[in-house]
């Protein structure tokens, strides 16, 4: 029953129904699709079972070889069928060589180190989806696939066959097994890329091992060196000792379940500060570290200026301790005891204060003030190591102390640690021995075990550490400002992903570019021997260029020193001879690699492009190396757009491993695996539906419960189309099309449901919210055609004349609606849609629906002033429905009782006789018979039964409001049932009625 929102409507209500523009709606929706789903339609097809029906072949049931559940090999062949049938390796370059204005999508590059996953599912579909949607809606789409092929991740992959010969190799041998393995990479990923449905330039693909690709690589580090954003420096870094190499912030992945063991530390004040008044004895600042290792290094004792400190006296020992007042509390209770508070003091009273080192006898450490202090953890007083921290090194440059790193390449403490701690892993044997020494001098107040987010090496998932040594980097502290400033200015999607990058970028002050390895683009830079100087400038930019233009970056390695760095280039630099030099033997970081991919592929577009999408990851990855390196050499954008979507999960949540065993095979889901029943074949449009479908926004789940909901919405939808394709095997839209103005009002109220909806979908596509396409897709078809108008029409398509108008009107529909639900999947269906061009009847020579462009949906099917009248009939039949439930409605007659008002208005319009068979509104109730009445009839018995209910009406914005009132009365059929319809509306039961008798007079004898 509808609730009344009250007022009434004046005169001429019909004509101001018929002219209404605004969109009108029913305040509480239009049908209850369960109750629908109930019910039987009103022309039911006839059954083998029911015995012989001499009128079944009068009847025009639906025709179509259309397939509705392909599965298993039929359907494997059928999608390869369509991919060489309807010009899929074609399509590209077709759309290239059209007018119309560029759009581009530029694919950063996966790793060729190994086969292809989920992830890059996920990655290129939606890309694809991207690329079709331009396509079809006229633009000229620049896709270029790319891969990453040098660095660790392929050199490990390459190298672990050969287990410890690998020692033993030269660098030359390295990268011929490095290339050979990212090519074999390479051509599987393509391979399945392509399976896909991916449409891309295949034939001009990128990689970053090629020589062209690597020269101008090669140059935008030159242009940033000339501006001098590229700088040596000997600072700590993140190093991995698990790859003897220098790391990066985006080559790390955050362990939450680390444990490293804490220890809450003394430190004797040699020289106390004067403010401080102590009683007796001598007094200890107090710091925490959860990496004792670095203590040996440790050159100072930091503070926070603006933050009170204490000294207390700890009732168990008498000791007297230095540390923060917000954390004597906290510390007490730590260390099992009681602190008395004896004098307090600001940060900047500690200032000229010192302390000797705890462990190593005569060594000083000043107390400093810093700005990274914080009270949140510890004891407010941060033990400084400048070679094991960001943080401690800014306070080693700003108060001139020494950097001087204890650890070696491999994470050893050096000889310079001493005899106690040299040649020991710092993070296990070296840790034990510092927490040992510390114990023994007594310094050592209490070690707790922690568990925190610790670095890991992204490829090895071993931990890192922070070790200073010499390496190359980027300056971007004097680059992120104008990058945020710049990157403001791009749309970000999701929005909340713009916050994530522009803090990510505040936070990084440089960024370190050499990698101690040799799978990569050498750092073009030679050394004197005797003072370790740097040589690069113009005049050995140059040369070096034209080598690697002619030999790719191996001739780094093959030429010898004289024809890398020759007299003639070494004298225009100022040098003598060539012996005095060595050349450089860092590679740049893989994150330059592909970073400056927009200088190699974006040629064409200006050096940037329309969108950049990739997994959250990038967020502080290549779309970060893409900005910085883009503005520092060319001062703008690499991309208008950023589309960011999240990891790949299995259906539990978890993170897919091989070790583990729960790794989705992209393969599997589409070939199918060894057993069919656990691992059936979906074929790659499933594969396509799982990645449009999922909240690509958040992280994506995978696994056979999803697959299997996928494949059943396909199935939902194959089943739709199948419909309407069997329905229109005899009509011809160039003869048979009904123009909408002379529509059934239901047909021309599904047209303006098909026009709303089609500016819905072409919006969430540019939304690049396919997800959302999916839901508005599938609640079309379940709910607007399945449930609603399919169930409504099948008498019209079955029993009608076959050229009868009303027939025709509906079969208009069908094909409009056909031809927009189409194109509005093909994007993410592609090989489901071209299927269904295959299959177009009346067609002779089937066209690419990406070749016929995007949903021609008319603005003259926009018709919100209909809205009410079919919205109201519908809530009219509901509760006919609901008040039959399981039941076949066509035995019923049903009797609606409007008092007059602008409802009764509205259904004078479906129906214009008091009592009818073939009206439109009887063909709503799906009932045999339907009475339109102004009163209730006098004569009716007094127990009859009244349905009651009550519909508001809203038109023109809400300028006209009613609520009407509306009784139902259903009665069982009064007539026959027809043998051709199932309609009761025949005289006799041997009879067809007089609709079916006109509709087959002159085909049909007896």
């Amino acid at each position: 029953m509808m609730l009344a929102l009250g007022g009434r409507c004046g005169p001429s209500l019909a004509a101001k129904w018929r002219a209404a523009a605004p969109a009108a709606s029913s305040s509480l929706g239009r049908y209850r699709l369960s109750v629908a789903s109930q019910s039987s339609t009103s022309s039911p097809s006839p059954s083998p079972s029911q015995g012989k029906n001499k009128f079944r072949e009068t009847v025009l049931l639906p025709r179509t070889d259309f397939p509705m559940r392909p599965s298993g090999r039929e359907l494997l062949e059928k999608e390869l069928q369509i991919q060489r049938e309807c010009g899929f390796s074609e399509l590209y370059s077709w759309q290239r060589n059209r007018k119309g204005k560029d759009f581009c999508v530029h694919d950063g590059p996966p790793y060729a180190n190994g086969n292809p996953h989920v992830g890059h599912a996920l990655n290129k579909i939606l890309k694809d989806i991207t690329n079709r949607f331009q396509v079809m809606r006229g633009s000229r789409v620049h896709f270029v696939p790319g891969w990453d092929c040098h660095g660790l991740p392929i050199e490990l992959r390459a190298l672990a066959e050969f287990g410890e010969e690998t020692k033993t190799f030269s660098p030359m041998e390295i990268r011929q097994k490095a290339k050979e393995f990212a090519k074999k990479a390479i051509e599987r990923q393509r391979a399945a890329f392509i399976r896909w449905g991916v449409m891309a330039d295949w034939d001009k693909c990128y990689y970053t091992y090629d020589k062209q690709y690597e020269a101008k690589q090669l140059r935008v580090f030159h242009k940033m060196f000339d501006k001098g954003y590229i700088y040596q420096d000997y600072k700590p870094v993140f190093w991995s000792p698990s790859t003897r190499t220098a790391l990066a912030e985006a080559e790390l992945e955050y362990n939450q379940q680390h444990i490293s063991r804490s220890v809450y530390v003394k430190f004797p004040l040699v020289k106390p500060p004067s403010t401080l008044t102590l009683p007796t004895g001598d007094a200890n600042a107090l710091i925490w570290t959860t990496q004792p290792w670095t203590i040996p290094a440790n050159q100072a004792v930091c503070y926070m200026p603006n933050a009170q400190y204490s000294l207390v006296k700890c009732l168990n020992t008498e000791e007297l301790y230095l540390l923060g007042t917000d954390c004597v509390e906290s510390i007490a209770a730590i260390l099992g005891t009681q602190f008395e508070v004896l004098q307090t003091v600001t940060g900047r009273d500690l200032e000229g204060a010192v302390c000797c080192h705890p462990t190593i006898p005569g060594r000083e450490s000043q107390l400093l003030p810093a700005n990274h202090v914080t009270m949140v953890k510890g004891t407010g007083l941060v033990h400084t190591a400048p070679a094991h921290g960001m943080e401690d090194y800014g306070v080693a440059s700003h108060h001139k102390l020494s950097v001087d790193c204890l650890v070696d390449e491999d994470g050893l403490f050096t000889e310079a640690a001493g005899f106690e701690l040299q040649n020991k892993y710092v993070l296990n044997e070296g840790n034990e021995t510092v927490i040992q020494m510390l114990h023994g001098a007594n310094m050592l107040l209490k070690e707790v075990e922690v568990k925190h987010s610790y670095p890991y090496d992204w490829r090895t998932k071993k931990p890192v550490i922070i070790r200073s040594s010499k390496q190359w980097f980027i300056d971007t502290a004097s680059i992120k400002d104008r990058a945020q400033e710049l990157l403001k200015k791009v749309q970000v999607i999701p929005q909340s992903a713009m916050n994530s990058m522009l803090a990510m970028l505040d936070r990084r002050t440089y960024w370190c570019i050499s990698r101690q390895r040799c799978w990569g683009v050498p750092i073009p830079v030679f050394y004197h021997k005797e003072t370790a100087e740097p040589l690069i400038n113009k005049y050995t930019r140059e040369h070096l260029i034209k080598l690697v233009e002619e030999h790719g970056t191996d001739c780094w390695w093959t030429l010898p020193l004289d024809q890398l760095l020759t007299k003639e280039v070494l004298k225009k630099s100022g040098g003598s001879d060539v012996s005095n030099y060595v050349k450089g033997e860092d590679v740049l970081d893989i994150w330059f690699d592909s970073g400056i991919s927009w200088s190699h592929v974006l040629e064409d577009t200006n050096n940037i492009a329309d969108v950049y999408m990739e997994g959250k990851d990038q967020l502080g990855g290549w779309f970060q190396s893409s900005l910085l390196t883009s503005i520092a050499a060319q001062k703008q954008l690499p991309y208008r757009k950023l589309v960011v979507h999240g990891f790949t999960l299995n259906e539990a949540g978890e993170k897919m491993s091989k070790s583990v065993g729960n790794v989705v095979d992209p393969d599997v889901i589409i070939n199918g695996g060894q057993d069919p029943n656990q691992n059936p074949a979906y074929g790659a449009d499933v594969l396509r539906w799982w990645a449009a479908e999922s909240n690509v926004f958040t992280e994506v789940l995978i696994g056979q419960n999803v697959l299997h909901a996928a494949r059943d919405d396909v199935f939902k939808l194959r089943n739709t189309l199948r419909f309407m394709l069997g329905n229109l095997y005899d009509f011809d839209p160039e003869t048979d099309a009904i123009p909408s103005e002379q529509m059934l009002i239901v047909d021309q109220y599904m047209l303006h449901l098909l026009q709303d909806y089609s500016t819905k979908v072409t919006e969430a596509y540019k939304e690049y919210d396919f997800g959302k396409v999916i839901r508005l897709l599938m609640a079309f078809i379940n709910r607007e055609l399945s449930n609603f108008y399919f169930s409504i029409i099948k008498d019209r398509l079955y029993c009608e004349d076959e050229k009868n108008p009303k027939r025709r009107s509906c079969q208009t529909v069908l094909d409009e609606a056909l031809d927009v639900i189409s194109r509005s999947m093909a994007p993410i269906l592609p090989h489901l849609a071209e299927e269904v061009f295959q299959h177009l009847p009346n067609i002779k020579e089937p066209m690419s629906v990406f070749r016929t462009g995007w949903i021609k949906a008319s603005s003259v099917w926009k018709k919100p002033g209909i809205v009410e009248a079919i919205e109201g009939a519908s809530a009219i039949r509901d509760s006919f429905l609901s008040s039959i439930p399981g039941k076949n409605s066509t035995e019923y007659d049903v009797t609606i009782i409007i008092e007059p008002s602008l409802l009764l208005e509205l259904m004078e319009q479906l129906q214009g006789e008091q009592i009818s068979s073939s009206s439109q509104l009887n063909e709503l109730m799906m009932a045999s018979h339907t009475t339109l009445l102004t009163s209730v009839p006098r004569d009716l018995p007094i127990d009859t039964n009244f349905i009651e209910g009550k519909f508001v009406i809203n038109l023109e914005g809400g300028d006209i409001i009613e609520e009407s009132s509306y009784k139902i009365i259903v009665q069982s059929a009064t007539k026959e049932k027809c043998p051709r319809c199932k309609k009761y509306t025949s005289s006799s039961a041997l009879t067809p009625c007089p609709r079916c008798l006109e509709a087959i007079a002159g085909k049909w004898s007896t």
